[in-house]
């Protein structure tokens, strides 16, 4: 996780923490590993808990530095509506911010979102419920979707 004076501006999944935090030092030019902020170590243990026990995890409240155009924020925030346990197609999220006709757009915002988790871009698939496209890998998707279908209550 990635954290701006602004707000989490960067949530990342990888293999290792070497290898995120590589990616962190070529994705920004001030990067400072965090050890003692408990505000920090707070947001950090909530995206854990949005992992290992999606359903159960509350709503955050946590300041976000997100970055993207108008178009990508509009479908941003009509994610954030996708409740944990379901999806959305790209045809119906399209749909839902009024331009049917997007399908391509959508899956693009879908793909430059850089807060996993946090805006669920994982929630969407294809319409014939096909799991598709994921920044960090369809198998991760595939878990994270299994995880909140798991936990459905």
């Amino acid at each position: 996780m990635a954290k701006s004076h602004r707000g989490i501006c960067n949530i990342a999944l990888g293999d290792t923490l070497e290898q995120l935090l590589q990616e962190f030092i070529v994705r920004f030019n001030d990067v400072q590993k965090v050890d003692n902020d408990s505000t920090f170590k707070r947001e950090v243990a909530h995206i854990i808990e949005m992992i290992e026990s999606p359903k159960f995890v509350k709503k955050h409240d946590f300041a976000l530095d997100i970055n993207g155009t108008l178009f990508q924020k509009k479908v941003w925030t009509v994610l954030c509506e996708v409740p944990c346990g379901e999806t959305i197609s790209y045809e119906a999220l399209a749909q839902h911010i009024g331009m049917p006709n997007a399908l391509r757009a959508v899956a693009n915002a879908c793909a430059r979102n850089e807060l996993a988790l946090l805006i669920p871009c994982h929630r969407v698939v294809r319409k014939d419920g096909f799991i598709s496209g994921y920044r960090w890998g369809t198998w991760r998707k595939k878990i994270l979707l299994q995880r909140e279908q798991k936990d459905k209550i």
